[in-house]
């Protein structure tokens, strides 16, 4: 393969959340959610994680059932366990029960081997002021690129 292939993003994620750390794990999936994954039919949107018995499980991730799978398909949102080493997870575990912070899958790709991997962030929620200003200064910079952009056209000598 050769090269990392992004399947889903939570593009949302980023927006609602200071991504503070992340992470990389493995997903325990059935043949036939690898397979609709593989299609890109997987959505992250409102998907999180959460810790159960000491194991991790990413919980609202749909995954729309496979379009040749017929009597044998997956339910949609069922949780599913997320691969890590035991150290990783209990340092995880710390860091999660703290106030504030949550575990959000940014993206699902696969790696150099073909196998599908799960990002995730370690994530404290933005106010709603944060957001707002994320926006502001986001709009600041495409309007400092453009006026740049427009000022170079101008300039003699230049093609």
């Amino acid at each position: 393969m050769g090269s990392v292939r992004t399947l889903a993003e939570n593009r949302k994620a980023r927006h609602d959340y200071h991504i503070e750390e992340k992470y990389e794990g493995g997903l325990s999936l059935l043949g036939s959610e690898v397979k609709s994954i593989r299609e890109g039919r997987a959505n992250l949107r409102d998907s999180f994680a959460r810790m159960s018995g000491g194991e991790l499980f990413l919980e609202n991730m749909h995954v729309a059932p496979y379009s040749h799978g017929g009597a044998f398909n997956h339910e949609p949102l069922r949780p599913r366990k997320v691969l890590m080493r035991r150290d990783e997870l209990r340092r995880l575990e710390g860091k999660v029960n703290e106030k504030g912070y949550t575990l959000i899958p940014l993206r699902l790709y696969l790696n150099e081997r073909g196998r599908i991997k799960v990002e995730l962030g370690l994530a404290r929620g933005k106010a709603k002021a944060d957001r707002r200003r994320d926006i502001m200064e986001r709009e600041a910079r495409r309007d400092l690129e453009r006026s740049l952009k427009e000022a170079g056209r101008g300039r003699p000598g230049r093609e």
